[in-house]
């Protein structure tokens, strides 16, 4: 800020002869101050307040322009992060879908950011899960908690603002032994599930249990993974038998299962796999494959290398070529994530979202990296207490990148999760 400065008033005393030429003097001095003030005024007071609202403007307005990130020449490899904290809040004033294909966006209620980015960016997603549901076992019997999550006002904006779709997350944690040997609990959990759905006016929902009852072990029994399809089936059914209360057309509820990809380069028998996507086709509309966490703070790295994307994808669907995918592939939603990692070298991290990735930028000033193979950007930086660090969070370009090979492979894409990304992300959808 340009400080004040003193002056001091100078009496002028001339002699009457000389008052003419002394006159001259004066009204030259008081021109060459105003000038100097003007000067002064716009160099140091309006230069600087409009930069800071420049500033303002573009790293805090969240607001639309005109212009679209490809308009604006910012989806490419070379990026300065001084680009970054400068663009990011700013998104085009069309909103309008690009991307072809379903998109599912998952919003957690401990990011309550993602629940305002779903209603901004309502036209760019079919499927919204919040994950609001667990299914629990409470001694011998089975319970759907969750409710106390659920955000009908939010759920009301939703529709008019757009047509997606809302189906929350309920994830599977009830003992899998008790639930998959014993048919009563069985046919009591879909009860749950599909009552739920019908009391809050849900549009289905994404169950998660795959990942869990491979933990257990239970997998590998050939009549315990049956009976896992099975039950997967008839909640599949119950849904479908079922249609949505606020929708003209009357649409069925749809079920969306979550599946891992492989952990290497061939399937294991934990893994699911074509054989298992298969059997449910007829009973699940769509299957939310999680391509991402591919490294960890054990084995630092990128988030989702795009061969291991694909390779991943052609183990799910069992094909060696991509180009040569089978019509179950419409049904896959292929992850993406919007968040990010932050490695310590020497041991240990985790997962940052673009708040704390805009942090780190505007501290360390670090040089952002394109990584060719794995398509990421990345950044190295250390911190103040010596410790050096290797962050991998999303751009435009890494986004971008995935967008057009599933566009290519014609998939869906699921994304974890909304609110943890910058907003200018949403321009690509």
């Amino acid at each position: 800020m340009a400080k004040k400065r003193d002056r001091q008033a100078v009496s002028i005393r001339r002699k009457s002869q000389n008052v003419s030429s002394d006159k001259l003097e004066i009204v030259g001095d008081s021109s060459s101050d105003r000038r100097l003030i003007v000067i002064f005024v716009v160099f140091f007071v309006i230069s600087p307040a409009i930069s800071a609202l420049l500033y303002y403007r573009y790293t805090n307005s969240g607001g639309f322009s005109g212009a679209s990130v490809y308009e604006r020449g910012l989806v490419k490899t070379d990026i300065h992060h001084q680009e970054i904290l400068a663009e990011h809040s700013n998104v085009a004033e069309n909103t309008s879908r690009h991307y072809d294909y379903p998109v599912l966006a998952y919003i957690t209620p401990w990011n309550s950011r993602g629940y305002d980015i779903a209603k901004r960016f309502n036209s760019k997603f079919t499927h919204l899960s919040p994950v609001w549901y667990d299914l629990k076992s409470q001694g011998s019997r089975l319970v759907l908690e969750g409710r106390h999550n659920a955000d009908q006002g939010w759920i009301s904006e939703l529709r008019l603002a757009g047509d997606a779709l809302v189906l929350p997350r309920v994830v599977v944690e009830a003992l899998p032994t008790d639930l998959l040997r014993k048919k009563k609990l069985q046919d009591k959990a879909i009860d749950l599930i599909v009552s739920e759905c019908k009391e809050m006016g849900y549009d289905g929902v994404v169950l998660e249990s795959w990942s869990r009852w491979a933990a257990y072990g239970i997998l590998n029994d050939p009549d315990l993974r049956n009976s896992a399809l099975q039950f997967i089936k008839q909640l599949g059914n119950a849904l479908h038998s079922e249609l949505d209360s606020w929708r003209s057309s009357k649409q069925p509820l749809q079920l969306v299962y979550v599946i891992g990809p492989p952990h290497s380069e061939k399937l294991e028998n934990q893994d699911f796999g074509p054989e298992d996507m298969q059997s449910l086709s007829g009973a699940v509309d769509g299957f939310s494959l999680m391509t991402y966490d591919y490294s960890s703070p054990h084995s630092p790295g990128p988030n989702a290398p795009m061969n291991w994307i694909r390779s991943a994808l052609r183990l799910v669907l069992g094909t060696k070529d991509n180009s040569l995918l089978p019509l179950e592939a419409g049904k896959i939603f292929l992850g993406i994530n919007f968040y990010g990692y932050d490695y310590r070298l020497s041991g240990g991290g985790g997962a940052i979202t673009g708040n704390d990735y805009q942090s780190v930028l505007r501290k360390y000033k670090p040089l952002v990296q394109w990584e060719e193979i794995s398509a990421e950007h990345f950044i190295l930086y250390t911190d103040n207490n010596q410790n050096k660090h290797a962050v991998f969070y999303p751009s435009l370009k890494s986004i971008s990148t995935r967008l057009e090979a599933a566009r290519s492979l014609g998939t869906g894409i699921s994304i974890w999760e909304i609110g943890q990304g910058l907003d200018y992300f949403f321009d690509l959808l």
